[in-house]
Protein backbone atom coordinates (compact mmCIF):
# COMPACT_ATOMS: atom_id res chain seq x y z
CA UNK A 1 0.00 0.00 0.00
CA UNK A 2 1.41 3.41 -0.41
CA UNK A 3 0.14 6.47 1.23
CA UNK A 4 -1.95 7.81 -1.79
CA UNK A 5 -4.03 4.97 -0.77
CA UNK A 6 -4.17 5.19 2.72
CA UNK A 7 -5.01 8.17 2.33
CA UNK A 8 -7.95 7.88 -0.26
CA UNK A 9 -9.11 4.24 1.72
CA UNK A 10 -12.56 5.14 3.07
CA UNK A 11 -12.25 2.06 5.51
CA UNK A 12 -9.10 4.65 7.05
CA UNK A 13 -10.91 7.78 7.28
CA UNK A 14 -11.22 9.97 10.79
CA UNK A 15 -9.14 6.93 12.91
CA UNK A 16 -8.44 8.10 16.50
CA UNK A 17 -4.92 7.11 16.20
CA UNK A 18 -2.09 8.29 13.99
CA UNK A 19 -1.05 5.98 10.70
CA UNK A 20 2.53 5.60 9.10
CA UNK A 21 3.53 2.86 6.88
CA UNK A 22 6.91 1.07 7.05
CA UNK A 23 9.06 0.42 3.86
CA UNK A 24 7.06 -2.76 3.25
CA UNK A 25 3.80 -0.37 2.93
CA UNK A 26 2.41 -2.12 5.89
CA UNK A 27 0.05 0.47 7.99
CA UNK A 28 1.38 0.78 11.52
CA UNK A 29 -1.08 2.32 14.24
CA UNK A 30 0.04 4.21 17.37
CA UNK A 31 -2.67 5.36 19.74
CA UNK A 32 -2.07 9.20 21.02
CA UNK A 33 -2.65 10.46 24.37
CA UNK A 34 -4.15 13.65 25.36
CA UNK A 35 -0.80 14.69 26.62
CA UNK A 36 0.45 14.49 22.70
CA UNK A 37 -2.13 16.76 21.61
CA UNK A 38 -1.27 18.73 24.24
CA UNK A 39 1.67 19.36 23.52
CA UNK A 40 1.35 19.43 19.72
CA UNK A 41 -0.83 22.43 20.15
CA UNK A 42 1.55 24.49 22.62
CA UNK A 43 4.26 23.63 20.52
CA UNK A 44 2.82 24.68 17.23
CA UNK A 45 1.69 27.99 18.61
CA UNK A 46 4.68 28.73 19.63
CA UNK A 47 6.56 28.11 16.48
CA UNK A 48 3.88 30.42 14.75
CA UNK A 49 4.41 33.31 17.57
CA UNK A 50 8.28 33.02 17.14
CA UNK A 51 9.20 32.05 13.65
CA UNK A 52 7.44 32.91 9.89
CA UNK A 53 6.55 29.62 7.78
CA UNK A 54 3.85 27.09 8.01
CA UNK A 55 3.29 24.87 10.74
CA UNK A 56 1.94 21.70 9.97
CA UNK A 57 0.66 19.08 12.03
CA UNK A 58 0.41 15.40 11.59
CA UNK A 59 2.79 16.22 8.63
CA UNK A 60 3.18 12.90 6.25
CA UNK A 61 7.11 12.72 4.60
CA UNK A 62 7.84 10.20 1.99
CA UNK A 63 11.24 8.42 3.46
CA UNK A 64 13.30 5.51 2.53
CA UNK A 65 12.01 3.62 5.56
CA UNK A 66 8.06 4.56 4.16
CA UNK A 67 6.02 6.97 4.99
CA UNK A 68 6.84 8.95 8.32
CA UNK A 69 4.34 11.52 10.07
CA UNK A 70 6.21 13.64 12.21
CA UNK A 71 3.99 15.55 15.01
CA UNK A 72 4.60 18.80 13.62
CA UNK A 73 6.31 20.40 11.08
CA UNK A 74 7.66 23.66 10.36
CA UNK A 75 8.20 24.85 6.27
CA UNK A 76 9.44 27.70 5.01
CA UNK A 77 7.53 29.50 2.23
CA UNK A 78 9.95 28.60 -0.40
CA UNK A 79 9.51 24.66 1.12
CA UNK A 80 5.89 25.04 1.55
CA UNK A 81 5.77 25.77 -2.00
CA UNK A 82 7.23 22.62 -3.43
CA UNK A 83 5.13 20.26 -0.94
CA UNK A 84 1.25 21.66 -0.23
CA UNK A 85 -0.09 19.99 -2.78
CA UNK A 86 1.99 16.81 -2.12
CA UNK A 87 0.09 13.17 -0.24
CA UNK A 88 3.38 12.56 1.49
CA UNK A 89 6.00 15.65 1.61
CA UNK A 90 9.18 14.53 -1.43
CA UNK A 91 11.32 17.18 1.06
CA UNK A 92 11.02 17.24 4.08
CA UNK A 93 10.27 20.43 6.16
CA UNK A 94 13.11 22.00 7.63
CA UNK A 95 11.79 21.17 11.32
CA UNK A 96 10.29 18.07 12.06
CA UNK A 97 9.01 17.24 15.89
CA UNK A 98 8.36 14.54 17.53
CA UNK A 99 6.10 13.96 21.01
CA UNK A 100 7.37 10.60 22.53
CA UNK A 101 5.45 8.37 23.98
CA UNK A 102 6.62 5.04 26.02
CA UNK A 103 5.78 3.20 23.24
CA UNK A 104 8.57 4.72 20.81
CA UNK A 105 11.61 2.23 21.28
CA UNK A 106 15.22 3.82 20.96
CA UNK A 107 15.38 2.02 17.97
CA UNK A 108 12.48 3.57 16.59
CA UNK A 109 13.36 7.60 17.26
CA UNK A 110 16.68 7.09 16.05
CA UNK A 111 15.39 5.80 12.84
CA UNK A 112 12.84 8.63 12.34
CA UNK A 113 15.54 11.50 13.09
CA UNK A 114 18.30 9.47 10.35
CA UNK A 115 15.73 9.52 7.47
CA UNK A 116 13.89 13.05 7.93
CA UNK A 117 17.69 14.48 8.17
CA UNK A 118 18.03 12.47 5.03
CA UNK A 119 14.85 13.57 3.62
CA UNK A 120 16.52 17.43 3.95
CA UNK A 121 15.14 18.23 7.32
CA UNK A 122 17.47 20.94 9.43
CA UNK A 123 16.41 20.05 12.55
CA UNK A 124 14.54 17.44 14.65
CA UNK A 125 13.43 17.68 17.91
CA UNK A 126 12.23 15.18 20.47
CA UNK A 127 9.71 16.34 23.00
CA UNK A 128 9.25 13.91 26.27
CA UNK A 129 6.11 13.07 28.29
CA UNK A 130 6.94 15.62 30.63
CA UNK A 131 7.49 18.80 27.84
CA UNK A 132 11.50 18.70 27.92
CA UNK A 133 12.51 19.35 24.23
CA UNK A 134 15.77 18.38 22.67
CA UNK A 135 17.57 19.51 19.55
CA UNK A 136 19.45 18.04 16.90
CA UNK A 137 21.07 19.07 14.04
CA UNK A 138 22.07 16.81 10.72
CA UNK A 139 25.67 16.12 12.19
CA UNK A 140 23.11 14.64 15.40
CA UNK A 141 24.19 17.58 17.30
CA UNK A 142 21.89 18.05 21.04
CA UNK A 143 21.76 21.99 19.74
CA UNK A 144 21.29 23.08 23.67
CA UNK A 145 23.22 20.74 25.82
CA UNK A 146 22.21 20.50 28.97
Amino acid sequence: MNWQEVCEHKSLQNLPFKIELNKEGKIMMSPVKVYHSAFQGKIGSVLDRLIKGHILSECAIKTQQGTKVADIAWASEKRFETILYESECSVAPEICIEILSSSNTAEEIETKKRVYFQNGCEEVWWCDKDGKIKFYNSKGDDLVKS
